[in-house]
């Protein structure tokens, strides 16, 4: 069950650097081999942005959710904000460019239920630390504020710096993996990769992720959480063993914003105090719930869906 913390009045305690795109996903066969093209049987329009999706996924899982973003003018922009006002999360501090494009993401899912992406960051792309900085107080007073890789990494490090002087713990998802400078490193409590993107921030070229782990930990990084799919997750910290959280087998229909369902249900944890135990079993399972359906907003669990389906395999 899911017992404490959550929303305490209008007081944001989970705060999200986000970005923001509409997901254009075609339903094809297999992979698209260089110059084919292929016939779709199906496609969608669906929100999505993996900090858009990571804060929805906090939301419905209870925290009281706060944005920081930059988006377009046109009905893209508009889509953004009717969904956050649908989730209840807080857009105070959402800035609208009127004449730029909002972010965009191209999206192929196949039949065994992968996907590959591309990604258009549009408006996004101008998110500055002066933004960030307009938002100390939200920053100050949430529990948690977190981040992807598809928003400026100096807005950012902007809005780590300032939690770090809170005292509020920060969270990464490093996706897309890119390059992060050596004094980032520190500001980072947790960071969530998934196998491929863990082995390419610590530039490991064999499939060693204890070693990968062990390097982003000597960088400064407070904790590790490797996503690992139907296997569960692992979290490594300095100076102790590697724990294993088991995941579920489920029959996929896509993993669309399973990791960001996975980041967003953390950070809504960790924004309870709930333990390490408990917050990475709740993010597994939401997780895992997540790919029962297609699309990522869409498929992402309700709390009461999530302890409902947690006491059945329990009672099992």
């Amino acid at each position: 069950m899911l017992t404490g913390g959550g929303q305490v009045g209008n007081k944001v305690n989970v705060v999200c650097v986000a970005s923001w795109n509409v997901d254009l996903v075609a339903h094809i066969s297999e992979p698209l081999r260089r110059g084919e093209t292929k016939l779709a049987s199906a496609f969608e329009r669906l929100p999505g942005g993996k900090g858009s999706n990571a804060a929805i996924a906090a939301a419905r899982m209870g925290a009281r959710v706060g944005l920081i973003a930059r988006i377009g003018g046109d009905d893209f922009g508009q889509m953004g904000l009717d969904l956050w006002q649908q989730e209840k999360i807080d857009t105070t501090h959402v800035v609208r460019a009127n004449n730029e494009a909002n972010g965009t993401a191209l999206i192929l899912v196949y039949a065994d239920g992968d996907n590959a992406i591309a990604v258009y960051p549009g408006a996004g792309a101008g998110l500055t630390p002066v933004h960030v900085e307009s938002a100390d107080d939200m920053v100050s007073n949430a529990k948690v504020v977190m981040a992807s890789c598809e928003v400026p990494l100096a807005a950012t490090q902007t809005a780590f710096q300032l939690a770090r002087q809170a005292g509020v713990i920060t969270l990464l998802n490093p996706a897309p993996a890119i390059p992060i400078p050596d004094e980032f490193w520190p500001l980072i409590d947790v960071i969530t990769p998934n196998e491929e993107e863990l082995l390419k921030l610590a530039n490991v070229y064999t499939h060693d992720l204890d070693s990968a782990a062990n390097q982003l930990l000597e960088k400064g990084v407070g904790a590790v959480v490797v996503t690992l799919g139907e296997k569960g997750c692992a979290l490594y910290r300095p100076k102790l063993a590697v724990h294993l959280v088991a995941g579920h087998s489920m029959e996929v229909r896509d993993t669309i914003g399973a990791g960001d369902t996975f980041t967003g249900a953390l950070a809504a944890s960790l924004s309870m105090d709930f333990s390490w135990e408990q917050s990475l079993r709740l993010a597994n399972a939401a997780a895992a719930l997540s790919t029962q359906a297609h699309g990522a907003v869409s498929a992402m669990p309700q709390r009461e869906e999530l302890e409902s389906w947690l006491e059945t395999i329990m009672s099992a």
